[in-house]
């Protein structure tokens, strides 16, 4: 597995070329902690280094015009992975974090721990032939996944609701260092989905945010001062396990009894809108068997205006809210990235989402954050896996 050391102070100098563009040294000098003559010497070895390029001259207060420097994208080349239960990504980013080569697929019951590798392995070497990349230029695969999972082993500890078999205790990285020769870096996917929406705010300088999606499960992630909230667990699926109702429901065999994923999660709504059928409600859902009133069905009903599927859509979003309104009075984020296909089903969902929310901060209207669907959008966990190597990439 990838070692993650402290960065030196080469390190920030180059991080901050990358999230700025095009950036002086007066303006690096201003950033960081470091003196004219250190900074010199570091810009020096980047640029031997082939990690920067010195590009135009910028716009001159009196005097010379400064340089101007900039990341040389060609310089190296990242992998980033997306592992989920409806589908998955691969994607190969420059230094720029542009994507030269992205391909994703589904997951279905034939997709088991090693089939995915193979797969992995096949399009990872067809994307650097491709892309005329030499695998030695490529610094590694950051990987986003569902978790619970083990971030310092690169172990996928016992993700629920995976269509294949064998998806228990995975070690993933090692699977992947072995198959494809290159360095391997864990985190869930909420994680490095708002790694990935930060990257895309770089300019506005976010420090604190908050991510949710919702789906099979709910997916959180927290950032404050710019870094990611870790707890001494994984915590993608905490947020799940809000109690917000005492003596609720719960949701299969496991969990809080009246937690919010018992009411909000795609199995939740299933799972309720067969039981108030079999009860008599009146819907287009009533023809069909039980096991065929899935997600995709109920998808189906909302768009054709099914009136009982709209009411149960919409009661699942007020309780989404309520939950997204408990995270902000905690952190008070300044951005709050929502997504998953229980919001993206209609506009009208997200929208409730995001009124009872706004409701219910406590500070408002005096504070109030910035709600999105975010930059990256679906492709954000496989991107900002890619970020999170690259951020983590030790350059001594």
């Amino acid at each position: 597995m990838m070692n993650v050391k402290l960065p030196t102070i080469k390190k920030q100098v180059f991080d901050r070329i990358i999230r700025s563009g095009l950036v002086s040294k007066a303006e690096l000098m201003k950033r960081l902690t470091v003196t004219s003559t250190s900074l010199t010497r570091i810009l020096e070895e980047l640029l031997t280094d082939g990690l920067i390029l010195a590009s135009e001259l910028g716009r001159s207060t009196g005097g010379r015009k400064p340089i101007l420097y900039r990341v040389n994208p060609s310089h190296r080349a990242v992998f980033g992975l997306e592992i989920s239960r409806f589908s998955s990504s691969i994607g190969l980013y420059d230094l720029n974090l542009k994507p030269l080569a992205f391909e994703r697929w589904k997951m279905d019951d034939q997709m088991t721990p090693e089939r995915l590798i193979g797969k992995i392995t096949v399009l990872a070497e067809r994307m650097l032939n491709d892309c005329h990349i030499e695998r030695e230029k490529v610094i590694g695969i950051g990987i986003g996944a569902v978790g619970p999972l083990s971030r310092e082993d690169g172990i996928m500890l016992k993700p629920r609701y995976f269509p294949a078999e064998g998806w228990s205790n995975v070690a993933i990285c090692e699977s992947l260092e072995q198959s494809l020769g290159l360095p391997a870096l864990l985190d869930n996917g909420a994680n490095t989905a708002i790694i990935g929406e930060h990257w895309a705010l770089r300019t506005e300088e976010v420090e604190h945010m908050l991510y949710v999606h919702a789906g099979v499960g709910l997916r959180t992630a927290m950032m404050s001062g710019g870094q990611i909230v870790r707890g001494a667990v994984d915590m993608e699926g905490s947020f799940g396990q809000m109690i917000i109702q005492t003596d609720g429901p719960r949701l299969g065999d496991e969990g809080n009894y009246g937690a919010l994923e018992a009411m909000v999660s795609i199995p939740a709504l299933e799972k309720k809108i067969r039981s108030q059928l079999t009860m008599g409600k009146s819907s287009t859902l009533i023809a069909l068997p039980a096991e065929d009133i899935r997600f995709d069905a109920l998808q189906d009903a909302f768009a054709k205006g099914d009136s009982f599927v709209t009411e149960q859509f919409m009661q699942t979003a007020t309780y989404l809210g309520i939950g997204i309104a408990n995270l902000i009075n905690i952190l008070h984020p300044e951005a709050v990235i929502l997504g998953g296909p229980l919001v993206n089903v209609d506009k009208k969902i997200y929208d409730t989402v995001i009124e009872v929310a706004r409701s219910n901060i406590y500070y408002s209207p005096q504070y109030e954050p910035r709600f999105s669907q975010g930059q990256l959008t679906e492709d954000a966990v496989t991107a900002g896996a890619a970020v999170m190597l690259l951020q983590e990439w030790d350059l001594s």
